[in-house]
């Protein structure tokens, strides 16, 4: 059975290592790349809509109690109330424009009671972890045009902190803010615009770019093809008849009536006293040659 050899450890292990990682290019790595492309592709098209649509109210883009998704987050809304400064928070960590930024982060209650999470802008670190100087936001009731803005997660699930005087928050999360102030707040932020009423150094957008996900999904199923492909090749090279070793390949003898002799594996000893043979059979017709009729 020629493909036994496939049955040794090494040849088991190899198929195993080809096909796990085929799988995960197929199943995992690509469609996690086709996804980003999409979700870039989503928002970069929610982001250049807002530039032409009209701000619409939160309530009628936002009701109460949902959170933004993808066919919300961007959209620009306007709303009414007054900033509540004493449960501000700033964001920790930030970078804009890439240079290192802090988010001031001001609650927002409505006119209906409810609250939501503003996020005023950034301002620059000093002396590397302390916050600047920065202009409160107006008192008494304002109307503002801000982008809907999905919260934003923290892997370790960070509680709020003080430091320098300040509130502090490791991830734009009104939920986060909600339980280390004691101030319920709506789902998801706001980022205000520029020149809005309490604005700090407004936010930039995201370039509107598709990105490498895309290629990079396409890389990935290249690299599980390639992989399919180097296996079945070596597989091919050792079916070839040249690649097996002496004693596992036809000795070339005929059997009754000029038929092909049934093959049988021989010895490594065999196979040694075989190629002398050949060998002494050679020297032979070639002495012959020299000598004729000697």
């Amino acid at each position: 059975m020629r493909l036994k050899f496939l049955l040794r450890p090494g040849w088991l292990g190899a198929i195993a290592l080809v096909v796990v990682f085929a799988g995960l290019c197929f199943t995992t790595l690509a469609p996690w790349q086709f996804g980003r492309s999409e979700e870039t592709e989503t928002r970069n098209q929610a982001i250049a809509e807002s530039f032409h649509a009209a701000p619409k109210p939160l309530d009628e883009v936002l009701p109460a109690g949902r959170a933004p998704d993808v066919s919300t987050e961007w959209s620009q809304v306007v709303l009414t109330g007054e900033y509540v400064p004493s449960a501000e928070t700033l964001a920790w960590q930030r970078t804009v424009l890439g240079e290192p930024a802090f988010e001031v982060l001001t609650p927002f209650r409505l006119q209906d009671g409810t609250t939501v999470l503003v996020d005023r802008g950034f301002v620059r670190p000093v002396n590397g972890t302390q916050a600047p100087a920065y202009a409160t936001p107006p008192p008494g009731p304002v109307t503002i045009t801000a982008r809907i803005r999905a919260d934003e997660t923290d892997s370790k699930q960070r509680p709020l902190f003080d430091h320098d005087g300040h509130r502090w928050t490791y991830a734009v999360n009104s939920g986060t803010v909600a339980e280390g102030t004691g101030l319920p707040l709506r789902p998801g932020y706001l980022a205000l615009t520029e020149g809005q009423p309490g604005v700090l150094g407004a936010l930039p957008l995201p370039r509107l770019e598709s990105g490498p996900y895309f290629s990079y999904a396409l890389q990935w199923i290249a690299f599980g093809v390639m992989a399919i492909i180097a296996i079945s090749y070596l597989m091919y090279t050792e079916l070839r008849p040249e690649a097996a070793p002496a004693w596992r390949r036809d000795t070339g003898s005929a059997g009754a009536g000029g038929a092909p002799a049934k093959r049988r594996k021989l010895s490594v000893a065999e196979a040694i006293a075989e190629e002398e043979r050949r060998e002494a059979e050679e020297r032979g017709e070639a002495n012959s040659l020299h000598h004729p009729g000697g």
